[in-house]
């Protein structure tokens, strides 16, 4: 596996070019600059620059941020013809930043013809946020490929990393509303580490108010405008100035817009009002959304740097149980050294975070992984694949009231996993709109009841149950238990169950994951060849090595018995390590 110690970041804007030379791993800065007021035929001179600033300096790799990565790219993408001509096929999509993000990636391609060139694309974090999420209510067939995917993706991933790690919490158990917010803004919600949603659309144009952007509109509104000015003249009006440039007639700079207000200027005061409460909006959607919030965390120019405007988005949220602290706001400063700053008061259910976003060491870190050949199939040993059906984990009281108060699981047959097993016990799920009955209980007792059922029980049931890892219940969907003694209805513990691995210590070593990775395993060689992203990796001595995943997922594969599968991996994240903060 080579090694890869320097990565040239590009992040090529309409007129700029931002750089900088990362250590992918340590997080350690070489070089760096920005060049400003580039005419659109003159980035090959732009990048003979930054090399000329890098001329000492070895170059491993050099990632590039792209915007939009459309219905093709949801990873980091090592750069070819191909991948070129897709960027552009995406302008369309992302007109202010694909063209540019093309010419920076073909300057440097041309420039350093013997380095590996990746694309980091902004839209990667949120390419598996749910169906509903990312489906807009048109007939599909209009505009095949027309959906929600996001953008911001590095910077939401990078700041939730380092909130888990500034509250001592895994991500894998936090609820986050996460808010880049600059010139261009977007919130995410982040719910156990992935995106669930987020505010900006096909385009980056959906969603918040931005420095030129108008964010949410209604349709007709756009309509009206097309019959009065041309499609071009509108695309100009909606993408550069809108936002805080057309609502306050001052410019798209917040500072300049808040020096208006302060003058006395209403349509300044209107603009600052308007931004902020899109934002809040947004907030109390995403807990919704989540069934809850664990912390609200802003990030980008206007999140670190505008202690007036995170004071108008945070007040008046103690309805989410957020308590902002006028001090500490007030004293909140993010650095490279002091990454992360608490504004919230120390009583506060929800906490408030100011987090210092580092997009360019997540695209160092993305880039490298491609570099090093990082995603590899691992021929050492394949991983069993077991399907798991519909089944019920119950407390000791919850099988009391649903087979009598003397009730004990009887044992039907042992189960893969050592000490586990199915039980002669049923019960039916009762749902708004149907029920299931024949539902086998798994023994032995658990301490928390947890019903795991396929998407395709949840349409029959009519619920929405979120994807979660085994044991972590709490706010997802309600269901209602049938048994012989009686009827049991469970507030929460109905989840669709985040496909996983069981593994050993023995097989974790050998395939050099350890607990809580996220890896991808290729199902190949049988009828349908497929690769299942976002399995969850789970470590113990008390494990057989099996991977599990429900009915849908198997009928998708179309698994057979005694099937494997190869694993995919990308080595740990190291981009937030050493995280500096204050409460």
């Amino acid at each position: 596996m080579p090694v890869v110690v320097n990565v040239l970041v590009i992040n090529c804007g309409s007129s700029s070019v931002k750089y900088r030379l990362v250590d992918p791993d340590a997080g350690t800065v070489a070089v760096s600059g920005k060049l400003e007021r580039i005419a659109a035929d003159g980035f090959d001179a732009a990048i003979a620059e930054v090399l000329a600033a890098c001329a000492d300096q070895t170059i491993d790799a050099v990632g590039h941020r792209v915007v939009h990565g459309g219905d093709r790219f949801f990873a980091a993408t090592a750069i070819d013809d191909a991948v070129e001509a897709a960027i552009e096929a995406n302008v369309p999509l992302a007109p202010l930043h694909n063209p540019a993000n093309l010419a920076g990636i073909r300057a440097a391609r041309a420039a350093l013809p013997g380095a590996v060139h990746v694309a980091v694309f902004d839209t990667a974090f949120h390419n598996r946020m749910p169906r509903r999420a990312q489906t807009y209510a048109i007939d599909p067939e209009v505009l095949p490929g027309a959906r929600r995917y996001g953008f911001h993706g590095t910077s939401h991933q990078y700041v939730a990393r380092l909130a888990a790690r500034h509250l001592g919490r895994p991500l894998e158990e936090l609820r986050l509303v996460t808010c880049h917010l600059g010139n261009g803004a977007s919130l995410c919600a982040v719910e156990y580490g992935q995106s669930v949603e987020t505010s900006m659309g096909m385009t980056p144009l959906e969603g918040l108010v931005m420095g030129t952007r108008s964010g949410d509109l209604d349709p007709g509104l756009v309509l009206s405008l097309v019959r009065e000015r041309s499609v071009d003249e509108v695309d100009a009006l909606l993408n550069r100035s809108s936002g805080l440039a057309g609502l306050s007639g001052v410019g798209r700079d917040l500072r300049d817009v808040e020096a208006a207000a302060e003058g006395g200027d209403d349509r300044a005061r209107l603009a600052i009002t308007v931004f902020a409460h899109r934002v809040k909006k947004y907030i109390g959607a995403y807990a919704a959304t989540m069934g809850g919030l664990d912390a609200v965390v802003l990030t980008g120019g206007i999140g670190e740097n505008a202690i007036a405007m995170r004071r108008r988005i945070l007040q008046r949220l103690e309805v989410l149980g957020i308590v902002l602290d006028e001090d500490r706001n007030a004293a909140a400063r993010v650095s490279d050294d002091t990454q992360a700053f608490e504004i919230s008061a120390s009583n506060a259910r929800t906490k408030a975070l100011v987090v210092k976003t580092n997009e360019e060491r997540m695209i160092a870190q993305e880039a490298a992984n491609v570099a090093r050949g990082a995603k590899v199939v691992e021929a050492k040993k394949p991983i069993p694949i077991a399907v798991s059906a519909r089944h019920v984990h119950l407390t000791k009281e919850t099988l009391a009231q649903l087979f009598g108060p003397d009730a004990e699981l009887t044992k039907y047959k042992d189960i893969s996993q050592p000490g586990q097993y199915a039980s002669e016990q049923k019960v039916t799920l009762i749902g708004p709109r149907d029920r299931i009955e024949g539902v086998r209980v798994l023994g032995p007792l658990r301490p928390k009841n947890q019903v795991e059922i396929s998407r395709t029980d949840e349409f029959k049931l009519g619920v929405d149950a979120p994807v979660r890892r085994s044991g972590h219940v709490e706010a997802s969907a309600p269901i209602t238990l049938e048994g012989p003694a009686g009827t049991v209805h469970l507030e929460e513990g109905l989840i669709c169950a985040w496909r996983h691995i069981h593994m050993t210590p023995e097989d974790a070593a050998l395939h050099g994951v350890k607990n809580g990775d996220e890896v991808e395993v290729a199902v190949t060689g049988g009828p349908r060849d497929l690769v299942f992203g976002d399995v969850l990796v789970r470590v113990s001595e008390k494990y057989v090595t099996e991977m599990h995943i429900d009915t849908d997922e198997a009928n998708a594969a179309e698994i057979s018995r005694g099937a494997g599968g190869a694993l995919i991996y990308t080595p740990a994240d190291t981009a937030t390590a050493g995280i500096t903060s204050k409460r």
